[in-house]
């Protein structure tokens, strides 16, 4: 069963500043809660084939997997994707000017389980939406309370 979570928020901030610090792997940190460290694997800055290593928490497990960049598209668009493990997941975010002003940010992961994570798809689903949910509420926070551009 393939898992598909698609999420959405309006950030009070313009779309390039909430672009440019959604989509830089440093930040990471700061609004996923579930994201422990960041390691680049490739030389910065980030490009399209850049790698870099993730280590999270998800479900009471410890998951370490490498994220490479599959498409760039500056305040528009960002796509990475990692073959890893029993998960096999694509991550993408994009970004649209709301009629306010600010910017309307989606926040999609999808992915075939692979072994027992298939049987476990729709927990997995459910928890991921949650955990999305919290992470874009986080970021919205952390752009819309800074004085200025975070980062």
């Amino acid at each position: 069963m393939p898992v598909d979570v698609l999420s959405e928020i309006r950030i009070d901030r313009p779309r390039a500043e909430v672009a440019a610090y959604a989509s830089d792997p440093e930040n990471a940190t700061s609004w996923y809660e579930n994201i422990q460290t960041v390691e680049w694997k490739s030389p910065k800055p980030l490009t399209v084939g850049s790698q870099i290593a993730f280590v999270a928490h998800f479900l009471g497990r410890r998951l370490e997997y490498t994220y490479e960049v599959k498409e760039i598209v500056p305040g528009e668009r960002f796509v990475m994707a990692t073959s890893q493990g029993p998960f096999p997941m694509e991550t993408s975010y994009s970004w649209a000017d709301s009629p306010e002003g600010g910017t309307e940010m989606t926040l999609r992961n999808r992915g075939e389980p692979t072994g027992f994570s298939r049987l476990a798809a729709p927990l997995i689903a459910a928890a991921m939406r949650r955990a999305n949910r919290k992470d874009l509420q986080k970021l919205k926070s952390l752009l819309e309370t800074a004085e200025s551009s975070p980062g």
